[in-house]
């Protein structure tokens, strides 16, 4: 199996980017992060590009492709954003997203975890098979029965979340429960809230189709992104992961 990998990463309408991703490929795996510095915190660029680091370089020493390693390397990502935080006043308050996708794509298995509200979704034959739960309040008033589904974009307290790394205390991921087995064709979006609050799971699929490539289909995913913006808009980043038969 061959990996095709896309990568979109833009301000939006704000003066920095507190997004960051990356992804690397060793023997037979690949490893992809997409992280989303928390809004409102000093430094949250800072934590959003050290865990991606961090991860990555996990990842490079272990070529682990399992649950137990998606959590283990988020663990020590928590850990070195407190360290940091400890270290300098001014980024004592910084948080910051995290997804994370592992693939083994010579036993064509994935993986996957998150905390926070970037999502992974997994498409087979172009349709949404696997989405991630926020966690955010909304997501959390959902999941009650107290909110609809079709407001969750919209809700005033969208942006709140109830987990991030950068504390040791409530680090609790979300972390696939078992190996998924790859298909042709299957594709990952991992993206921040900067893009899929502005794209419908619908969309997701519609602009899926009509890409050629991975490449293409961040263009067209941009494109919605903005046409919807308002001024302001949040940082929006996203990474495309196509599984094709070698």
């Amino acid at each position: 199996m061959q990996l095709e990998i896309a990568v979109l990463s833009r301000p939006g309408g704000r003066s920095s980017n507190q997004d960051a991703c990356g992804f690397w490929s060793g023997p037979g795996v690949c490893f992809c992060v997409v992280a989303d510095g928390a809004g409102g915190h000093r430094g949250g660029d800072v934590a959003s590009k050290l865990v991606v680091q961090e991860t990555l370089g996990w990842f490079r020493e272990r070529h682990e492709c399992s649950g137990p390693a998606i959590e283990a390397a988020m663990r020590n990502a928590n850990e070195k954003v407190v360290s940091m935080q400890q270290s300098n006043d001014d980024i004592g308050d910084m948080r910051t997203t995290a997804v994370v996708l592992a693939i083994d794509f010579d036993s064509e298995l994935a993986t996957w975890g998150h905390l926070g509200d970037s999502r992974l979704y997994c498409f087979r034959q172009d349709r949404i098979v696997v989405q991630t739960r926020d966690h955010s309040v909304v997501q959390s008033l959902v999941e009650a029965g107290l909110l609809e589904e079709k407001d969750l974009r919209t809700a005033p307290d969208r942006s709140k979340l109830l987990a991030a790394l950068g504390d040791l205390d409530s680090f609790e991921p979300r972390v696939a429960s078992e190996l998924f087995p790859l298909q042709d064709h299957d594709k990952f979006l991992l993206c921040t809230d900067g893009l899929w609050e502005y794209v419908e799971e619908s969309e997701l699929q519609a602009t899926l189709e009509a890409a050629g490539s991975a490449e293409e289909w961040l263009r067209l995913l941009e494109g919605r992104v903005l046409a919807r913006g308002r001024t302001g808009q949040d940082n929006y980043s996203a990474l495309a992961v196509w599984c094709k038969s070698e």
